[in-house]
C-alpha cells in the first residue's frame, strides 16, 4: 500500500504551537509514528504553508503517483476558506480522508465549517495525533 500524507499550513510547528490545543508532538514524531505503526504502508510526506503548493501536490498525487491508495489531508486552516484544495481534491480519483488534531466542531464558528469534507471519503478530528493512524485504518480497509 501507498499513502500520501499532506499537511498544510503552520503543521511544521507542531510540538510548540498552542500545544494545549494541538499537543506536543512534532509533525517528525507524527511521521515516524506512523512509519512504525504500518510498517507494510510506503508513505509519502509532504507540507507546505502554500495553497498553491497544496493544490499542486494533490494533483500531481492524484494523477502522477503511481499506484497511490490515499491521501490523509490536514490542510488545516485552509479547510476552513480555499475552494481550491476543495476542487484539488474533487479533481482527482483517489480516495482523500481530511484530518484534524482538534475538535474543530467545538472551536470558532469559523472553524466548524470544511470546505474540503464534503469532497472527501470522510473526516477524522479530535483525537489528536492518532487521526493519523485513524486515518490510515480507515484507508486500509
Amino acid at each position: 500500500m501507498k499513502i500520501a500524507v499532506v499537511n498544510g499550513p503552520n503543521m511544521n510547528l507542531l510540538g510548540r504551537r498552542q500545544p494545549e490545543i494541538y499537543g506536543h508532538r512534532t509533525l517528525h514524531d507524527i511521521e515516524l509514528s506512523l512509519r512504525e505503526e504500518f510498517a507494510d504502508v510506503e508513505f509519502l510526506f509532504f507540507q507546505s504553508n502554500s495553497e498553491g503548493a497544496l493544490v499542486s501536490e494533490i494533483q500531481r498525487l492524484g494523477y502522477e503517483e503511481e499506484r497511490l491508495d490515499g491521501i490523509v489531508l490536514n490542510a488545516a486552516a485552509y479547510t476552513h476558506t480555499s475552494l481550491a484544495i476543495a476542487d484539488a481534491v474533487a479533481a482527482i480519483p483517489v480516495p482523500v480522508v481530511e484530518v484534524h488534531l482538534s475538535n474543530v466542531f467545538a472551536r470558532e464558528q469559523l472553524r466548524r465549517q470544511s470546505l474540503i469534507a464534503p469532497v472527501c471519503a470522510g473526516s477524522i478530528s479530535g483525537f489528536g495525533a492518532a487521526v493519523y493512524s485513524l486515518a490510515v485504518r480507515a484507508l486500509k480497509k
